[in-house]
C-alpha cells in the first residue's frame, strides 16, 4: 500500500468513526474483519478518494450494513 492510499484509509477510518461515534480501532477491525478494508478501499481507491466525504461515509456505511458489520 502506498502513502496516499494509507493516508486515505486512515481518512476514512477517521470519519467513520467520528460519524458512527466509534473509536478508530474498532472501525478498522469491522472494516478489515469484513474484508471492507482490503477487498473494496485499498482496490477502489482510485475512484473513493474522488468522492465527497459525505458520500464516501454514506457508501461505506452503507457497504457495512450490508456485510453485517454494523
Amino acid at each position: 500500500m502506498d502513502t496516499k492510499t494509507l493516508e486515505f484509509v486512515t481518512y476514512c477510518i477517521s470519519k467513520l468513526a467520528h460519524v458512527l461515534n466509534m473509536s478508530q480501532r474498532e472501525v478498522y477491525q469491522r472494516l478489515k474483519q469484513s474484508g471492507i478494508l482490503y477487498d473494496y478501499i485499498v482496490p477502489s481507491y482510485d475512484v473513493l478518494h474522488t468522492f465527497s466525504s459525505r458520500y464516501l461515509v454514506e457508501n461505506l456505511t452503507d457497504y457495512m450494513r450490508e456485510k453485517g458489520v454494523l
